[in-house]
């Protein structure tokens, strides 16, 4: 659900949030929460690798179980949680031995409701289990690329992978972003998509909005002097000028493959995904 708010000022009118009224009013779990320190878009040695991150408020991490691998003890949701490491809503799951854990919070997902992750597990929504029980046409996510390494693949909001196919010892996912791959069919899924599907209406109205989420202004290439960048100079208004986009270091912008050729598991990709 996506909430307008009234435009009492320049940055509300514009402004579309998501509606947190679905989720429980409670504090972070303390156990499960750590500080962390951010590095801002800086390496090791405080160089700047990523540009345009800085700022921003304070978050303390939650720490997600990606594996689930309490094998065949269930766990009863307690509490719809919001996360601000991530898109989608997080879910305090208590265990029946007493164990207290964060897992990715699924579309349908309610207060009260049992998830079990096991190899005989119900096929309804939340539970988790091994790709080859699933029946083709079933949503997935936090699929793991290798057995017992936690999941890897569709964990942000809304998204999830699609069974197309099982042959042999593989299984055949259409993955969130039109790919179509093969993944070992021992390997670990939630059934289901994830919450909060509307997060890409969010519109955030303000520049500040942004700098509250720790991403500072970018300046357009056309917009400097030709010493600065390679879409530089130029009067009046200008094109780039160039046969593609260029970065500040005339490296390619758009469309350039940056996966290794000789990656392994590029063997295990079917298609690859639809170019915008």
């Amino acid at each position: 659900m996506m909430k307008t708010l009234k435009p009492t000022t320049p940055g509300q009118r514009q402004r579309v949030i998501t509606d947190y009224s679905v989720l429980t009013k409670k504090e972070p779990e303390k156990a499960l929460t750590f500080g962390r320190k951010r590095r801002m878009g800086r390496s090791k040695k405080g160089r700047i690798t990523t540009r345009h991150k800085g700022g921003g408020s304070k978050r303390l991490y939650r720490e997600i179980d990606f594996m689930q691998n309490k094998i065949d003890i269930p766990a009863k949701i307690l509490s719809l949680e919001y996360d601000p490491n991530r898109s989608a809503f997080i879910a305090l799951a208590l265990y029946r031995d007493g164990e207290r854990r964060y897992v990715l919070a699924s579309k349908n997902i309610k207060t009260g409701d049992t998830i079990v992750t096991s190899e005989s597990a119900p096929l309804t929504e939340g539970n988790r289990t091994s790709l080859v029980r699933v029946p083709l046409g079933f949503f997935v996510h936090n699929v793991e690329l290798e057995p017992g390494k936690g999941g890897q693949i569709a964990r942000s909001a809304g998204s999830a992978a699609k069974i197309m196919a099982h042959e042999g010892a593989y299984t055949q996912l259409l993955m969130p972003s039109s790919e179509s791959r093969k993944v070992l069919s021992r390997c670990l899924a939630t059934i289901g998509e994830l919450s909060n599907a509307e997060h890409n209406l969010v519109s955030l109205g303000k520049a500040g909005a942004s700098r509250w989420r720790g991403i500072r202004p970018t300046v357009r290439g056309s917009a400097m002097n030709p010493v600065d960048h390679p879409h530089g100079g130029g009067e009046g208004r200008q094109s780039i000028g160039l046969p593609y986009p260029k970065t500040k270091w005339g490296k390619h912008a758009l469309g350039k493959k940056t996966r290794r050729r000789k990656k392994l598991s590029s063997r295990l990709i079917m298609s690859r995904r639809n170019k915008k």
